[in-house]
């Protein structure tokens, strides 16, 4: 029996209701996180408690717990799940209030925590890569908002879903913004770069622990625009995320990407960040 949090309690996930007008389910109104635990450790648990900040601030929603409290929350779901490695989600809404697109007064938010067992990549899919596709970014401006309002990045992940790719590479006026549910990074003459951490996508949590890496390993990391052309002709492309970890892109709409030397393959540099990060994980 699956055990989830919702406001203040621990109770079987059949049990778990929220009313039909809660502002998350009417409009989509709030924001979640989800922090990839090893071994019963959470995975940088401060850095998403601070992206969660964030994304509550840019809403106007006051943020319903302390730190500690969240981590206590957060442990006490992941003590109550029969497997070691998971994913645990939570959201936070404005509430349940009368149908109204201004914000309710005086209305306690909404909070809901679940955990998952965490897949992450076969040793296959890290050894062969992975296949994405390309499409224009037409989502909204405020990607940083780590919002349940997820209708645009949904539609992306199902346009690669439908090409049997893993991920939906974005673009924005000619510059690689981010894929429907990941971060994308490139490599050029050995050099690390990904697009700036503004508005126009969502700051990952794994993003960071790369550039974090990378520097600790003496690889060079640059953030500054990407242009769609150096997306094409890039010695390598990786996507990232909190369950996909670092991820070679190896064909992006049908086409072989990459270095000569390992066109259709993850090269060298992947194959660095990728040790560095399989080594960063908690320990037992």
């Amino acid at each position: 029996m699956t055990t989830v949090y919702l406001n203040g309690k621990y109770l079987p996930i059949e049990e778990a209701t929220v009313s039909v007008l809660d502002r998350g389910f009417i409009y989509g109104d709030g924001v979640y996180e989800l922090i990839p635990v090893y071994r019963r450790k959470p995975y940088r648990m401060a850095e998403h408690l601070s992206r969660l900040q964030h994304s509550l601030e840019r809403i106007r929603l006051s943020n319903p717990h302390t730190e500690s409290e969240w981590t206590s929350i957060v442990n006490g779901v992941i003590e109550r799940q029969p497997f070691d490695d998971q994913g645990v989600y939570f959201q936070v809404t404005r509430g349940v209030a009368k149908r109204d697109h201004a914000f309710p007064r005086n209305v306690p938010a909404t909070v809901f925590m679940m955990s998952n067992p965490l897949a992450t990549p076969s040793a296959e899919t890290v050894a062969n890569g992975v296949a994405c596709v390309t499409a224009i970014d037409e989502r909204w401006l405020n990607c940083d908002i780590k919002s349940t309002s997820l209708l645009g990045n949904v539609l992306m992940r199902q346009f690669a879903a439908d090409r049997d790719a893993v991920e939906t590479v974005m673009f924005r006026q000619g510059y690689l913004t981010e894929a429907s549910a990941s971060n994308i990074l490139i490599v050029r003459d050995g050099v690390i770069a990904a697009p700036p951490k503004d508005h126009l996508i969502l700051p990952g949590i794994t993003y960071g622990a790369l550039y974090d890496l990378a520097r600790q390993g003496g690889l060079q990391f640059e953030i500054r625009p990407i242009t769609a052309a150096e997306v094409w002709t890039a010695d390598e492309l990786w996507v990232s995320s909190s369950t996909k970890e670092v991820l070679a892109i190896v064909t992006l709409d049908g086409k072989e990407v990459g270095h000569a030397s390992h066109r259709g393959k993850p090269g060298p540099v992947f194959r660095k960040m990728h040790a560095l990060f399989q080594a960063s994980k908690p320990a037992a």
